[in-house]
This record gives structure tokens, C-alpha cells and sequence, in this order.
């Protein structure tokens, strides 16, 4: 038998959340943000947390609205509308990132690569 506070989770909430996502502004928040929905939901950001895994709908409406942030985000930064520090903190949250990756191969494990030199040689006589 489970004890403790019971669930404030009720239906009440999906139609919160997809008001948030919808009209985020009215709440003075400039982008759709967990931390926003929490405060418009009454609860901590912990508690969304169990929802999403306990439920699928929730689960659906914590992925649009993060859908909503990135969106908003993209526009403003590529519009110049948002201060492109903070536009780019928070993107690097949904796996955006400027750095340049790249691959070296390292699997003579120091030692020197030998080329032969008849590679560079045209064997080939002129005479024929």
C-alpha cells in the first residue's frame, strides 16, 4: 500500500500545460520553459518528472513544449531577436552545439609511417 501526499495530477493539468505551450507569453515568460510550466502548474520541477513517466499524455506534452522552445529559439536567434548568449546556452540543451568536431586516427600508436617510396616513383619508362 502506497503511502504519502497523494497526486495532484488530474486532467486540469493536460489542459494547463497545453495552454502554457500555447500561450506562454501571457504567463511573462519570453520562451515555454519547464521552470515556467512548473510555476503555472503549481508544482516542482521533480514532480513533472514522475508524470512524465507515469504518464504517456504528460509525457507528450513536456515533448511539445520542449518542441515550442526550440522552435522559438531558432527564430529568435537566426532573427537577431534574442540575445544569441542565452539563445545559444539554451539550444546546447536540445543537443545544438558551434564546435567543430573532427577525427584523427591515431593507430600507428606513435610510432613512424613508412611510405614506400616506389609509390611516388613512375615506373614507367619513357622509351616505350
Amino acid at each position: 500500500m502506497k503511502t504519502g501526499r497523494p497526486t495532484k495530477y488530474n486532467d486540469d493539468i493536460l489542459t494547463k500545460t497545453e495552454d502554457y505551450i500555447g500561450n506562454f507569453h501571457e504567463h511573462d515568460d519570453l520562451i515555454p520553459s519547464l521552470a515556467g510550466l512548473s510555476f503555472v502548474l503549481g508544482v516542482g520541477k521533480s514532480t513533472m518528472h514522475d508524470w512524465k513517466g507515469q504518464h504517456p499524455e504528460f509525457s507528450d506534452m513536456l515533448e511539445m513544449l520542449m518542441l515550442a522552445q526550440e522552435k522559438f529559439l531558432l527564430r529568435g536567434g537566426l532573427s537577431g531577436d534574442m540575445n544569441s548568449t542565452i539563445t545559444k546556452l539554451v539550444l546546447s540543451k536540445h543537443n545544438y552545439s558551434d564546435k567543430v568536431e573532427s577525427t584523427v586516427d591515431h593507430t600507428t600508436k606513435g610510432d613512424k609511417i613508412g611510405v614506400p617510396m616506389h609509390s611516388f616513383v613512375d615506373t614507367t619508362s619513357k622509351d616505350e
